[in-house]
């Protein structure tokens, strides 16, 4: 009989633990009668909507500026690279706040300026806000595409006599599609997930609705539409598994020289994006720091958004080890490590309200930071699972077997060797659950401690009440510890990968 690897029933464990949101959900939607009536109908209208046009718009916008930042000589490309970038490390409730609060009668551009300008809201509001801040999966997946292809077929499309906008279209946008496609599905997924934007900007999605239920104490139906939205979530899910990367052979890249009027015009078509992702909200935010101060903000709300993070990274990456060293050891280890990856794929408003139901049966966990930490492991465990194992798939086996020949036990071993070894994935996959915790919006709204108010939760009870300007700091806070996020992104080997892009 074949004996299971030491780490096989730890995985097992923390798998059926990252089933439970789901299985609690099934049995609350059972007691929802309104699952297909006209109001429902409706929410998944918008969603659906919202999604498609969130994926357009995010094509529109970060295919071009794929191009123009691969194929294009830039002076500072890096920078170039970076900032364009940068939105994806912004969560996008707070460009929904500062839109919100900045375009339409009153807005702060009309009291700055005297010029009225339109309202952001509704569909077309919250999917323009939606592809600020989603391009850049585009951006970086066509790029990756991008940069794997051989200039050869244009070079002769032009020799042919097609212009060079022409034979980028005819001839390179079909060989990236995939690319494209990857970009635009995650551009997707985030739509789906995201609470803040859709309900900032006033706009009924799945995940709106859900929080209205819940407060209204509709828990089972909040339950159903939640599950609806883990179908729709999973059909996202493997349309984007079975996108395959550009397969081409290397050859030489493309590289254009344009004039200074060109270049300039190119950079200049890029002062858009970047105008309303990066500068407006820092604009908007220091606009009110400098006119309302600081005013009653408490330095609490950032210990308690770092506890509670501190606390979910810490358990995260112990609860990832063992899922990680399963995964590399064999074909049911991988299936194990798969289910935790359930956490990721469910919206936290959706992962929060399963959770409410699990502390209101068990009254110990109701309304206590160890729920609101259970939430955060469970919904980014998967962050933790991936560096370990990455970094562990990298550890040479033979150094482990040598340790063993000289006489340590397996667990001497481990501690020893394999432990220090993959030190780095440990602190990489902490770093980033940190960041994320960080920035959770909806899971904390709904199982936070009473009195508990985190950054994020306390920029949403100034929005609720209507008190914009004393969101500056914690606004300034979550965008500086967005930028460490940024930073932790383009570290390392992704850096070194960007460098030769």
């Amino acid at each position: 009989m074949t004996r299971w690897p030491r780490s096989y029933p730890f995985a097992l464990i923390i798998a059926l633990i990252a089933l439970i949101p789901v299985a609690v959900l099934a049995t609350l939607a059972t007691d929802s009668a309104d699952m297909f009536d006209s109001r429902n109908l409706q929410v998944l209208n918008n969603t659906l909507l919202l999604m498609l046009l969130t994926a357009f718009g995010s094509i529109v916008i970060g295919v071009p500026l794929a191009i123009l930042t691969t194929y294009v000589y830039l002076p500072w490309r890096r920078f170039w690279v970076v900032l364009l970038a940068a939105p994806l490390a912004l969560p996008s409730y707070l460009g929904a706040f500062t839109f919100y609060a900045a375009f339409g009668p009153g807005g702060e551009l009309e009291t700055i300026s005297g010029i009225t300008t339109p309202r952001f809201n509704g569909l077309i509001g919250t999917a323009i806000v939606m592809a600020l801040y989603t391009y850049p999966f585009v951006l970086l997946t066509t790029r990756a595409s991008l940069a794997s292809l051989d200039a050869g077929q244009v070079n002769a499309a032009r020799t042919l006599g097609l212009s060079l906008f022409r034979s980028i279209i005819l001839v390179v946008l079909p060989r990236i599609k995939n690319g494209i496609a990857a970009g635009s599905l995650l551009a997707a997924l985030y739509a789906l997930s995201d609470f803040g934007t859709p309900a900032i900007m006033n706009f009924d999605t799945f995940t709106r609705v859900i929080y209205v239920e819940y407060n209204a104490f509709g828990l089972s139906q909040a339950a159903m539409l939640s599950l609806q939205l883990m179908v729709i979530v999973g059909l996202v899910l493997i349309l984007e598994s079975r996108v395959k990367g550009t397969q081409e052979q290397p050859g030489r890249h493309l590289m254009l020289w344009p004039g200074k009027w060109q270049l300039g015009l190119m950079l200049a078509s890029t002062l858009p994006v970047v105008l309303m992702a990066i500068f407006l909200p820092l604009t908007i935010f220091f606009l009110w720091l400098w006119r309302d101060g600081s005013g009653n903000f408490e330095i609490t709300y950032a210990w308690n958004s770092a506890h509670a993070s501190i606390l979910a990274a810490i358990f995260a990456v112990v609860v990832a080890l063992p899922v990680a060293y399963a995964a590399i050891q064999g074909k049911a280890g991988r299936i194990m490590e798969r289910i935790t990856y359930i956490g990721f794929g469910v919206p936290g408003i959706v992962m929060g309200t399963a959770l409410v139901y699990v502390g209101l049966k068990l009254p110990f966990l109701y309304q206590t930071l160890g729920l609101l930490v259970l939430a955060y492991v469970l919904r980014f465990l998967p962050l933790a699972v991936g560096t370990i194992r990455s970094t562990s798939e990298g550890i040479d086996s033979s150094l482990v077997n040598a340790a063993r020949v000289l006489g340590a036990s397996p667990n001497e071993a481990f501690k020893r060797v394999t432990l220090p070894l993959t030190m780095r994935g440990l602190v990489a996959g902490a770093a980033l659950v940190f960041l994320e915790a960080m920035r959770e919006l909806p899971a904390t709204l709904l199982l936070g401690p009473t009195g508990f108010e985190t950054l994020a939760t306390y920029l949403w009870r100034v929005y609720e009440a209507g008190y914009f300007g004393m969101a500056a700091v914690p606004g300034l806070l979550l965008i500086l510890i967005s930028g460490l996020g940024l930073a932790l992104m383009f570290s390392g080997e992704k850096w070194n990968e960007l460098k030769q892009l």
